[in-house]
């Protein structure tokens, strides 16, 4: 806009801000007055950020199997260590039986050979065995001894493949979905069900790479629901890379309190600040508008309201940003559109130009 068709503007305000032009009596009245002040504004972005779960997995088969019974469903509540998939097991029942069929056969060849060197070793000491009977005792016991441990080994392998048809929830939590159906025949590292757990929660929000350096310092974020509540958050953590496709960082940050009414996917607004500087503020009702001339009334020495223009900058709440047309100090009036065009302002005596703060 040119400065003619500027002042064509604010004259038109003025004349709709005085209305008469008889003397008035001063307003002072403390409800309707504020006085500008500076004070330390801190710039904050807000981000959109997602609710998820810390623990959050897909549980696989160890073992080969065919699946027996699904006790639980989609979006049923588990209890830690409750079984979730039984697989059919007889054979390896029957791999138990067997190494447990051999520990016994290995445990009673180690009682042969342990009474076999014993007999030997006592007949030696008198020098009636040969050197070469006596050695040979001894390393069949030794052979006996490794036979049972082997025997033991098979034994406490075929006891975990045995339990590996037994699949157990490794933490509480919400099934989200199922892999398999009963019946269907599965092996090693198939996967069978997922789930999350609603004990812990977190909130990941993507900062993009111009706030990172300050945010990463500051260390200090804000979570708000759509209702407005605050959440408490924990100990936040920054990745240390970049996506190369968005250039944005990672933040996560820990809830505190989940309590019940939060759950994964939910969107969050996440407020952090990444700049701070002095500003001069006054009441946001204290702005006259008009097109885009922008004005408010200054209470001079005689406390009459006297309209002035100024270049605002950013709203913070019910606060506006001054950025040229006013000093700190000065007195301004909160309810300026109760006075435009109203009887009790004064005619204007100046109608200059912006002054600098």
């Amino acid at each position: 806009m040119g400065r003619m068709a500027a002042a064509i503007l604010f004259v038109t305000l003025v004349l709709l801000a005085t209305g008469a032009h008889g003397q008035q009596a001063p307003l002072s009245s403390p409800e309707t007055t504020a006085v500008a002040e500076r004070s330390v504004f801190h710039e904050t972005v807000y981000l959109d950020g997602v609710i998820e779960a810390v623990q959050q997995s897909t549980v696989s088969a160890q073992t080969s199997g065919t699946v027996q019974s699904l006790p639980y469903d989609v979006d049923d509540s588990v209890a830690a260590g409750a079984l979730i998939v039984q697989l059919e097991d007889s054979e390896q029942r029957a791999r138990l039986r067997q190494a447990e069929a051999g520990l016994e056969e290995a445990e009673a060849a180690l009682a042969d050979a342990t009474q076999r060197f014993e007999r030997i070793e006592a007949v030696h000491e008198r020098g009636l065995v040969s050197r070469q009977e006596f050695d040979q005792a001894r390393n069949n016991l030794a052979a006996a001894r490794a036979r049972v441990e082997r025997a033991r080994a098979a034994v406490s392998e075929a006891q975990e493949q045995l339990s590996y048809t037994r699949v157990l929830a490794p933490y509480g939590g919400i099934l989200t979905q199922r892999h398999v159906e009963v019946g269907e025949a599965v092996s090693p590292g198939q996967p069978l069900l997922s789930g999350l757990s609603l004990e812990q929660l977190r909130v990941v929000v993507d900062l993009p790479q111009k706030y990172a350096e300050l945010a990463r310092t500051q260390r200090k974020a804000q979570v708000t629901l759509a209702d407005g509540r605050v959440l408490e958050t924990g100990e936040m953590t920054f990745y240390p890379y970049a996506d190369p496709q968005t250039h944005t960082f990672r933040l996560r940050m820990r809830l505190s309190e989940p309590n019940g009414s939060l759950f994964p996917g939910m969107l969050v607004k996440v407020s952090v600040p990444v700049a701070s500087r002095e500003a001069l503020w006054v009441p946001a009702s204290s702005l006259v508008q008009r097109s885009e001339l922008r004005a408010v009334f200054v209470l001079d020495e005689q406390n009459q309201p006297r309209l002035r223009q100024v270049r605002t900058g950013l709203r913070d709440g019910g606060r506006l940003e001054i950025l040229a047309g006013l000093s700190e100090g000065e007195r301004v009036v909160t309810n300026a559109s109760e006075l435009v065009g109203s009887d009790r302002l004064n005619p204007v005596e100046d109608m200059g130009e912006e002054s600098n703060p």
